[in-house]
C-alpha cells in the first residue's frame, strides 16, 4: 500500500487508457489505502463503512471516475475504475465493495432519460445511488408509470445513498409478452431500510434488505437494463461517449469481483511483513516453513494473472464499444464465466495463507482473517456463482442454446 513510485507511474502510463489525470485519481486511491485499512476492524464492528471514509473516497473524485464529464465526472475507461477499487481494496475489502456497487451506478444512470439524471444529480451531482437488481419487485402499469412494491436482499452501502436502483420485471415493448429485467429508480423517502446484516464477512458493506410498499414510479425512472440499443437507453442523447456503450453485465460484473483481487494483494503484503518477523510458539520461523513459501508465492501469481486477464479482456470490450461492434455470444459468456471465477481462485489463496499463518492468525488481530471471510462472502454474489456461468459457456460451445438472459 501508499503511494506509487516513478516506476509505477511510468507503467501505468504506458497504458493508453491510463491518462495524468487517471494516474492521479489511483494515486489518491492509494493513499487512502492506509487509512482505510486502519478504520476496517472498526467499521466491520460497526457494519457500517465509516461516513469518514465515504467522504474522503468523495473528495478524492473516486465516485465520479465513469460520471459523465457533463456532470462534472472524469467519464473514464472502466479500467481506472477497478483500477481503483483494487486499490481502495488493499486497505479495507468492505469500501472497495460498496464503492465498486455504489460507482457503477454513476455509469448507469446516464443510460437513462435526462429528466431521471435531472432528479438525481440536478441540484448536487455528487449525489449517491444504491442498488439491489434482483428482480423481485411488483409493478403494476398505472397513468405515467407503475405502482411498485417488494423486498430486496442486500443493499450494499444503501446507507450512504440517497436513491437506489431495484429490479423488477415489466413486459417486452415489442409485445411478445416475454418479460426483461427493469432497473427502477426510487428516492429514499421512497424506500425503507431493514437492518438485518448480520453475515460471515463483507460485515462493514451493511447490505441490508429493502422494503417498497405500494409507491409510484415515473415512467422516466425505468431503464431495461439489458436493452443496450439507443432506444433502450435514452440517455445516450446527452451522454454519447463509447463508454455508455458497453452492457450493462459487462460494466457490472467487474465491480462486484474486483476488489477480491485488491483484497488478496492487501492480505499478500499482510502475510510478508508477519512472516519475515513471525516465530512460532515452537520456535519455527514462518518465512523457514515450506507452505509459507509456496502461498505466497502462489497468491501473487493469482492476482498477476487475474489482471491480467482482466485489462486483457476490457481491452476487447473497449474496442467493441468504441468500433459498435457485437462482441460474439461465446466471447461474452467466456468473459462472464472468467469475471465470476475472480473470487473463487481468490478464496482458494486466502485459504492458504491462512493455513500458512497457523494457529496464531486466526486471532482477529490479524488482517488476513477479515481478508478471508470477505473473499468468501463475495462468493455468494449471484454474478459471482462461477459453476453456473461456466456451465452456460460450456453450454453454448457444446452447441446449445445460451440460457443467460443478461448476456
Amino acid at each position: 500500500m501508499g503511494v506509487l513510485t516513478n516506476d509505477q507511474v511510468a507503467g501505468v502510463l504506458a497504458e493508453d487508457y491510463m491518462t495524468a489525470e487517471a494516474v492521479a485519481l489511483l494515486q489518491r486511491a492509494r493513499e487512502l489505502a492506509p487509512r482505510l485499512a486502519a478504520r476496517a476492524a472498526d467499521a466491520e464492528r460497526a457494519g457500517l463503512v465509516p461516513v469518514e471514509s465515504v467522504r474522503e473516497i468523495e473528495a478524492a473524485g473516486l465516485f465520479r471516475v465513469l460520471q459523465p464529464r457533463r456532470w462534472g465526472g472524469y467519464e473514464l475507461d472502466p479500467r481506472v475504475f477497478y483500477r481503483v477499487q483494487m486499490a481502495l481494496a488493499e486497505g479495507c475489502m468492505s469500501t472497495a465493495w460498496i464503492y465498486g456497487v455504489i460507482g457503477v451506478h454513476n455509469w448507469q444512470l446516464p443510460l437513462f432519460t435526462e429528466q431521471a439524471q435531472q432528479d438525481v444529480w440536478g441540484t448536487d451531482s455528487s449525489t449517491r445511488i444504491a442498488s439491489t437488481y434482483m428482480p423481485v419487485g411488483k409493478a403494476e402499469k398505472v397513468n405515467g408509470g407503475y405502482r411498485f412494491s417488494g423486498r430486496w436482499g442486500f443493499s450494499s452501502g444503501v446507507e450512504h445513498c440517497e436513491w437506489i436502483f431495484l429490479g423488477g420485471l415489466l413486459p417486452k415493448n415489442d409485445g411478445s409478452g416475454a418479460l426483461e429485467h427493469t432497473t427502477f429508480l426510487l428516492p429514499k423517502s421512497d424506500y425503507r431500510v431493514e437492518h438485518n446484516w448480520d453475515v460471515l464477512g463483507l460485515r462493514a458493506t451493511g447490505s441490508h434488505d429493502i422494503v417498497v410498499d405500494n409507491v409510484f414510479v415515473p415512467e422516466h425512472r425505468t431503464q431495461r437494463t439489458n436493452d443496450h440499443s439507443d432506444a433502450g437507453c435514452p440517455g445516450r442523447a446527452v451522454n454519447p461517449g463509447w463508454v455508455y456503450r458497453i452492457p450493462f453485465t459487462q460494466v457490472f460484473q467487474r465491480a462486484v469481483s474486483s476488489a477480491c483481487i485488491g483484497a488478496l494483494d492487501g492480505a499478500i503484503a499482510s502475510f510478508r511483513a508477519r512472516a519475515a518477523a513471525h516465530v512460532g510458539k515452537h520456535g519455527a520461523k514462518t518465512a523457514d516453513d515450506p507452505n509459507a513459501q509456496m502461498a505466497v508465492s502462489e497468491a501473487m501469481m493469482v492476482t498477476d494473472q487475474l489482471k491480467l486477464v482482466l485489462f486483457r479482456n476490457y481491452a476487447r470490450i473497449v474496442e467493441c464499444a468504441r468500433s459498435g461492434e457485437r462482441m460474439p455470444v461465446e466471447e461474452r459468456l467466456m468473459q462472464r464465466a472468467q469475471a465470476s471465477q475472480v473470487p473463487k481462485l481468490c478464496a482458494r489463496m486466502a485459504d492458504d495463507l491462512m493455513r500458512a499463518c497457523a494457529g496464531s492468525g486466526l486471532y482477529k488481530t490479524n488482517p488476513i482473517e477479515r481478508v478471508f471471510r470477505d473473499i468468501h462472502q463475495s462468493r455468494g454474489h449471484i454474478a459471482n456463482n462461477s459453476d453456473a456461468y461456466a456451465r452456460s459457456h460450456g453450454a453454448v460451445m457444446l452447441g446449445l442454446p445460451n440460457a443467460d438472459p443478461f448476456v
